[in-house]
């Protein structure tokens, strides 16, 4: 019997349970809970503060592009950040973004899954809005997501291998500060960078 749908009450609090597939184990020490609920708090504070900072953000964003600033120290400071942050502990990026992907990407999958490129297309890519392929989605995001890891990091797409593209993509980081400010919502890398950046760059509200 399917499970009837949830009331949603705004500003009313849910009780929210968590477990694994077919009723399997989904902590296995001691240390796994207090971590499950330190990266649920750090996702929900890094999008309520990249909301809160979004005009701020697009503010930086003009402040950025209107200087010539030397894009190294940029890229010294996401290096910087890169190296705190783990980013398979996280898994936001996963839920929330749509990923495109190209045919060597496709090739490498599919040698991956031990599957033919046709029966890959097949299961696991999508056509978006302006007809690019991209990976396939399911409720909770990427349908290789599990958990908060990647089930094909190994072999995982170029754009999932560069995100969040502080330090690896087309064009100058100045040119690319308009994703940013949206990635800042959701990414804590994307939030801890413009943070230190704003700081460095001495950018005033």
């Amino acid at each position: 019997m399917p499970r009837l749908a949830r009331a949603i009450v705004p500003g009313l609090p849910h009780h929210v349970t968590q477990r694994g597939n077919r009723r399997q184990k989904t902590f296995f020490c001691t240390d796994d809970y207090p971590l499950y609920l330190a990266l649920m708090a750090q996702g929900v504070q890094i999008r309520r503060l990249g909301e809160k900072k979004r005009e701020e953000n697009l503010r930086f964003r003009r402040h950025i592009k209107s200087h010539n600033f030397v894009e190294r120290q940029f890229r010294r400071v996401a290096e910087q950040v890169q190296e705190q942050i783990d980013c398979r502990r996280c898994g936001e990026c996963c839920r929330v973004t749509e990923v495109q992907i190209a045919g060597r990407d496709v090739d490498r999958l599919a040698r991956f899954l031990r599957i033919s490129t046709k029966t890959f297309l097949e299961q696991y890519t999508a056509r978006d809005e302006e007809d690019t392929l991209v990976l396939r989605r399911s409720e909770t995001g990427c349908v290789f997501l599990d958990g908060n890891e990647c089930s094909v990091y190994e072999a995982r797409p170029g754009n999932c291998e560069r995100f969040p593209h502080l330090l690896r993509g087309a064009g100058s980081i100045q040119s690319r500060m308009w994703r940013f400010v949206d990635r800042a919502t959701y990414c804590p890398i994307v939030y801890n960078w413009m943070e230190a950046v704003k700081e460095l760059t001495k950018f005033r509200l």
